[in-house]
């Protein structure tokens, strides 16, 4: 009997020894655990001096160009702005003709002001673009509707190239020369449509005068538009050589 009580006092002494130490255990491995898991309460601050590394090669622009889509080079650019405003001015002058000129008149005429564009620009590009311009110029003016008749599409061919010529020929590359070579073409235009029209009953013998007055008229008229387009064909630098 004696034993057995001293094996039961001993029993909890034991137990209540080994409690605290299974606690402090237990205590200290939850704070290890603790100091193992990483916080993500807090913002993560390796990823804002994280930097990633160089490429070889660039990426490709995603924005859509055009003209980078078609390949063209800086020349042919500058090429066709240039042609581009060519047009633009043609249109404008036609628009210009049809809507503001047509009801304008000096001593019974008018000007002629595509025309005077056409062969201004033909004998500034010379004869080697010139002479392709203006048969397509001149056929464009024809289904325009503003031109006097299908006879203009020869006539205008014809007198540009031979003012394109004649300027390389006798004169200096300048602007007298220029103005000059296109504007004789633009008055033997005038009475090219004169001739036409009188044989083919258009017109009257009475009438020289009126369309000498119009070759006047836009012989003058060339000469400011002349700073105009020879200012939109140095776009790009020149081309022509003599």
């Amino acid at each position: 009997m004696a034993n057995q009580r001293n094996q039961n006092q001993r029993r909890p002494s034991g137990s209540h020894s080994q409690r605290p130490r299974s606690v402090e255990q237990r205590s200290a491995q939850r704070q290890r655990s603790r100091r193992r898991q990483p916080r993500r309460s807090g913002p993560d601050l390796s990823r804002l001096f994280y930097r990633r590394p160089k490429a070889d090669f660039k990426p490709d622009n995603q924005s859509f160009n055009l003209l980078k889509v078609l390949h063209l080079t800086h020349a042919q650019r500058s090429t066709l702005l240039k042609w581009g405003l060519y047009i633009a001015v043609i249109v404008v002058l036609c628009t210009i003709q049809d809507v503001i000129m047509s009801h304008v008149r000096i001593f019974g005429a008018t000007t002629d002001l595509a025309v005077c564009a056409i062969l201004l620009i033909t004998v500034i590009e010379g004869i080697d673009v010139g002479s392709l311009f203006v048969l397509i110029a001149s056929c464009l003016f024809y289904f325009s509707g503003s031109s006097p008749g299908p006879m203009s599409v020869g006539l205008m061919t014809l007198l540009g190239i031979g003012a394109c010529l004649f300027r390389q020929m006798y004169w200096h590359r300048n602007r007298g020369s220029i103005v000059l070579s296109a504007g004789l073409a633009l008055m033997l235009y005038e009475l090219g449509n004169f001739t036409v029209g009188v044989f083919s009953g258009l017109t009257r013998w009475d009438r020289l005068p009126i369309f000498a007055m119009t070759g006047l008229l836009s012989i003058l008229v060339m000469i400011p538009l002349y700073s105009l387009i020879n200012r939109i064909g140095q776009i790009g630098g020149t081309t022509w050589k003599e």
